[in-house]
């Protein structure tokens, strides 16, 4: 496959996401899945702050079960890290829930699809980290 885009690291449950990747993947984006942490185990992000799949992230999906707090807190540490860094990081949160008022207020640097993303929204967001890379 000719890559063209920026690598998408897709932040997703062990039993979803194959969509997802397949697609970004057919518009040219090399993808980077994470299943979040390990029972037990803290995210990376929270335990250094630091995340080696996250450095190299030009756009980010984000489907981690966001009732659960720890996870809440690594969408904050991402969209505090794309901030400090200045770089810009397309960022969409997909919930199974509907998007909340204060779900959008406390994510405010993230596009919140209270869907699966179809093909149309993939694409368009495969453009805006394609913008964001130039």
């Amino acid at each position: 496959m000719d890559v063209h885009g920026g690598r998408i690291l897709l932040v997703t449950p062990a039993d979803t996401g194959e969509f997802a990747a397949s697609t970004l993947e057919k518009l040219d984006h090399p993808v980077t899945t994470c299943h979040g942490p390990s029972p037990g185990e803290p995210c990376p992000m929270l335990r250094d702050g630091d995340c080696p799949m996250f450095d190299e992230a030009h756009g980010i999906v984000f489907g981690l079960d966001l009732g659960r707090p720890e996870h809440r807190a690594i969408l904050g540490e991402y969209e505090a890290h794309v901030r400090r860094s200045g770089r810009e990081v397309p960022l969409r949160v997909v919930t199974a829930t509907p998007a909340t008022e204060e779900l959008k207020e406390l994510f405010a640097d993230a596009i919140v699809w209270d869907h699966d993303p179809s093909v149309a929204e993939l694409d368009g967001f495969a453009a805006s980290v394609e913008a964001a890379d130039r």
